[in-house]
């Protein structure tokens, strides 16, 4: 089963998820065995297209790591932190955890977008 740990551990999503904005970015590094990595992505998979029929839901992202590292990273935005709280907290988002390999710790954090003159929109 997935391994949920914070990524700042001064402000674990939890008490993320129980503020308002609008959109928000979920970024969410994870850590995977080597023999777990083909497990992984399936079980990303299946809890990503469950996600994908929420609603809030915009989009979402799959990376891997350049070899020999065995990390993946995932960001997937949603039209808020209300969204993406009845998603993450449902009980049938929740049961797809359980389809990890033991020994997969993801650190999932929400961020929002800030404006930086020249350079990024909000």
């Amino acid at each position: 089963m997935l391994e949920i740990q914070a990524l700042d551990p001064a402000c674990p999503i939890g008490n993320q998820m129980g503020t308002d904005e609008s959109p928000v970015i979920l970024v969410n590094p994870f850590h995977v065995d080597r023999e777990h990595i083909d497990a992984v992505v399936k079980a990303w998979e299946a809890d990503a297209t469950w996600l994908k029929k929420q609603p809030g839901f915009i989009s979402t992202q799959l990376h891997r790591a350049i070899e020999p590292s065995t990390m993946f990273f995932n960001y997937a935005v949603w039209e808020s932190t209300a969204h993406f709280r009845a998603a993450f907290s449902h009980p049938d988002f929740q049961s797809t955890l359980a389809a990890y390999p033991d020994g997969t710790v993801a650190a999932p954090h929400l961020f929002k977008r800030i404006a930086v003159s020249n350079l990024c929109t909000a």
